[in-house]
């Protein structure tokens, strides 16, 4: 009985050592084995982010070897920080991502955020704007890109009305809420955020969606970006991103209230109802008609390339294969 107790408990001493530095093994892994990435974000934090918010607490990141900063994209912008590798991913859109790689900017994106272009034209109920001809005569607040005009005048012509009857000004940081009461009439938002926060206000909106006048304007926004130097040396590191930040998407479509509350806690000076309603909102838009959440198709990328193109925004032809890939995503 005494040599039988020795024996476990010799046997226990071993197990516990071999446990012990097997813990031992695992805690330096996790703490000194991940790679430092990081990810800047296009905007303030919001839903569109809670994929990422997701993959980072429930240990995604961790899981495939990233240990990842989210941050703020400050006065450079997430496009410039990725594209001189300052930043290893980024937020961005398809049109900034087009214009670059005309510009020969080796940015890329790696994943469709969202799989249908859900914004447009947004405009207080009570100013009666209901399609694109009710702009003429209107006065419309934009940040000063030369794409908002052209893309105003194409909707407009599908009416025969004149885009040069709508006064165009730069209403910068100013809310929309605060702009439409001031000096605008309309401007161009994203109705999963500025669209349910009018829902939450009581506000009615008229809404002139893009896609409902173009199917060439129904393109990737907003997209997860990297750089050319990333996908050449580090490939490895590129498939473990997406796989996670997939994982976390997938999560938000599943489970949108609980996603919701990761994003919440991540950043508490956000509006728990706008994010709870608009994380509801978002939830079936993220994958919607798409066999996997990511995916991008080649003719999405030449249609709003040959749209820009033929309204002289771009000075070339879009090698729309190398503006994205979806090699990176999970089978």
């Amino acid at each position: 009985m005494k040599k039988w107790l020795i024996v476990f408990c010799s046997t226990l001493m071993i197990a516990g050592c071999s446990n012990s530095e097997s813990a031992s093994k695992t805690k330096n892994k996790d703490t000194h084995a991940l790679k430092k990435v990081s990810v800047v974000l296009d905007w303030t934090p919001n839903t569109n982010h809670t994929g990422l918010y997701v993959a980072n607490e429930k240990g995604y990141f961790k899981e495939e070897g990233l240990d990842v900063s989210i941050i703020l994209p400050g006065e450079a912008g997430a496009d410039q920080l990725v594209a001189s590798g300052k930043s290893e991913f980024g937020v961005s859109y398809q049109e900034s991502i087009t214009q670059a790689r005309i510009q020969e900017v080796p940015l890329v994106s790696i994943a469709a955020i969202i799989q249908h272009n859900t914004s447009g034209f947004a405009s207080p109920a009570g100013k009666n704007i209901v399609t694109p001809k009710d702009f003429v005569g209107k006065t419309y607040g934009g940040w000063g890109s030369p794409v908002e005009k052209s893309v105003i005048s194409s909707l407009m012509n599908k009416e025969n009305a004149d885009v040069n009857k709508v006064s165009i000004v730069n209403m910068g940081d100013t809310d929309f809420f605060t702009a439409v009461k001031r000096d605008i009439d309309f401007a161009w938002i994203y109705y999963g955020w500025t669209g349910v926060e009018s829902e939450l206000r009581g506000e009615k909106l008229n809404m002139v969606y893009l896609t409902d006048y173009s199917d060439k304007l129904d393109y990737y926004t907003p997209v997860l970006a990297t750089n050319e130097n990333m996908i050449n040396e580090n490939p490895d590191t590129v498939k473990a991103f997406v796989k996670a930040v997939s994982k976390g998407y997938e999560f938000a479509i599943q489970h949108p209230s609980d996603a919701a509350d990761i994003l919440i806690k991540a950043v508490p000076d956000l509006d728990t109802k706008l994010v709870k309603k608009s994380q509801e909102w978002l939830a079936s838009k993220y994958q919607d008609d798409a066999p996997r959440w990511g995916e991008q198709k080649q003719e999405v990328w030449e249609n709003y390339a040959s749209w820009m193109f033929d309204n002289g925004l771009l000075e070339k032809q879009l090698d729309a294969q190398k503006a994205f890939t979806n090699n990176f995503l999970p089978q």
